[in-house]
């Protein structure tokens, strides 16, 4: 499959109100699949928010709440669906981004590796401990969250693995939009990767969020953004891309690890 098209759920989140949440995923799951969509992705923590203190209440086992709704709406649409939620793992709670097969299955759950602790990720969440790459019918896709967009080292062993999509759902504040949109470039261009990012918009509890979910090509184009506002964007991508990008300018190949 060398084109795919992909929805970007850029969501209001409703600050611990998991009902009102689950309705939205479920209504632009629907509308995502509607349009063709191969893949729809939601933001960071898109069933509760930054609700932490409620942490151990709002978080369930991956067999469990909002976990088994979101499995459920990919099954009911025949369609892929990442974003991550609160994932209870005895008595921790991790920051976990799903990524569910049109069937429903699991393919993948990556725990968020570093915490932000502007909002107090550190003192309410066990930070996850490994990177997670899946081989997919589309080619080698991996998954991040947010602040990790930060660690450049996180994305370089991707890319070096061989991703050709790195999928990004974020809570990324208004403030730092500027941060946001170089960020997602800089980390397309200098890993001749897609980025496929998608955030949190409007208000939620005390916090403006940023929107601008984005998708940018491996040449560091953007091929779609939202604005500010709540809304479900829709693009198709051609991963071809992804090889002549590498093959024009061979960066991997060029690269000198030892000495860094």
């Amino acid at each position: 499959m060398a084109k795919l098209t992909i929805s970007l759920a850029q969501m209001q989140i409703a600050l611990g109100d998991e009902r009102k949440n689950v309705a939205q995923m479920e209504k632009w799951a629907v509308e995502a699949a509607r349009r063709g969509s191969h893949m729809v992705v939601f933001p960071e923590l898109w069933s509760s928010g930054y609700d932490l203190e409620r942490s151990k209440e709002l978080s369930h086992g991956l067999n469990a709440g909002t976990f088994n709704q979101f499995s459920a709406a990919a099954t009911a649409n025949k369609i892929s669906m990442v974003g991550s939620m609160l994932e209870k793992r005895g008595l921790e709670v991790s920051n976990s981004a799903v990524f569910c097969a049109p069937n429903g299955r699991a393919l993948g759950v990556y725990r968020k590796i570093h915490l932000f602790r502007l909002m107090d990720e550190d003192k309410w969440l066990q930070p996850g401990q490994s990177s997670l790459a899946m081989d997919l019918p589309w080619g080698n896709t991996a998954l991040a969250i947010c602040y990790d967009l930060r660690f450049p080292e996180l994305f370089r062993k991707y890319a070096a693995n061989g991703a050709k999509m790195i999928i990004v759902p974020a809570e990324w504040p208004m403030e730092r939009l500027e941060h946001w949109r170089s960020l997602v470039i800089a980390r397309a261009i200098e890993n001749q990767c897609y980025m496929v990012t998608c955030n949190a918009a409007d208000v939620t509890g005390e916090t403006t969020f940023a929107g601008h979910s984005m998708i940018v090509d491996p040449w560091g184009r953007v091929v779609i953004e939202g604005g500010d506002a709540p809304n479900l964007l829709t693009a198709e991508i051609e991963l071809d891309l992804v090889d002549e990008v590498r093959k024009r300018i061979p960066v991997m190949d060029d690269r000198r690890p030892e000495l860094y």
